[in-house]
């Protein structure tokens, strides 16, 4: 059926689509032109309901992180839950799946309407989630931990540069302050412009009142994340010198501080 499929009727090139990227003819494609509609280009019914990949992003979701703890416990049989947590959340993050997305060329296809940010938003690792979510209801389970470990994850995943890579910058800036004695606040609010559907957060970073970092995201966690790794990459001299000024000054009181 896959000659027929691919090169006739009215839904060819989805057919074409599935096929190219993960191999396979589905069985109801209908799953999979759902899973391409971003709620910015979405159907709307005669009732007022939307149509749109927000509820298979949502299935689809449960299904990677549940394939994925599969494959990082079968791949790392001696190393213990936090490791394989932290490991999965930056498989799983909407970073990871976004560029997973662009590599499998799924970019391409994705339907939204542009408008004044979409670019910044993660639409294509929404949309690998809910292609993800259509393949298991067409498929089943076991077929979408084959196709996402054996094609996608082996293809285009480096385990080894994201077991050495950094992702949590919040808490690792966190922990810094703390050891150093620094007070540290993420002074974080919704961004003046943002709506309810498509609210945008803006984060600053303070240590001992001082601002040393800024960012924004769709979400406050986002937004911290982005602001706490801006601090490693934009913080300016005078900042940086004042810092360790203080840390000086700390260390001498504890020095100078009775047994």
């Amino acid at each position: 059926m896959r000659p027929l499929r691919r090169n006739f009727g009215r839904d060819r090139a989805y057919y074409r689509i599935v096929d190219d990227l993960f191999g396979f003819i589905p069985h109801n494609v209908e799953l999979y032109k759902l899973a391409l509609i971003h709620k910015s280009a979405s159907l709307i019914l005669e009732d007022g309901r939307a149509i749109n990949n927000e509820r298979l992003e949502y299935l689809g979701d449960a299904v990677i992180e549940a394939v994925t703890s599969d494959y990082l416990f079968i791949e790392y049989p001696d190393r213990d839950e936090g490791f394989m947590t932290k490991l999965r959340s930056k498989i799983v993050s909407r970073q990871s799946l976004n560029a997973l997305a662009v590599h499998i060329g799924l970019d391409r296809h994705v339907i939204s309407n542009g408008g004044a940010g979409i670019a910044q938003k993660h639409i294509f690792g929404d949309a690998f989630e809910a292609m993800m979510g259509a393949v298991y209801l067409d498929q089943g389970y076991d077929f979408v931990n084959r196709l996402l470990i054996n094609r996608i994850y082996f293809r285009h995943l480096n385990l080894e540069e994201l077991t050495e890579s950094e992702t949590d910058f919040k808490s690792r800036l966190i922990e810094w302050s703390q050891k150093n004695h620094l007070r540290i606040v993420f002074r974080t609010e919704t961004e003046k412009g943002s709506t309810a559907n498509h609210p945008v957060f803006y984060s600053t970073v303070l240590i001992d009142d001082m601002e040393i970092g800024h960012g924004s995201g769709d979400s406050k966690k986002e937004a911290e994340q982005h602001a706490a790794f801006s601090v490693s990459q934009y913080m300016t001299d005078e900042q940086c010198a004042s810092l360790l000024d203080r840390l000086d000054r700390l260390a001498r009181q504890s020095a100078e501080a009775p047994k």
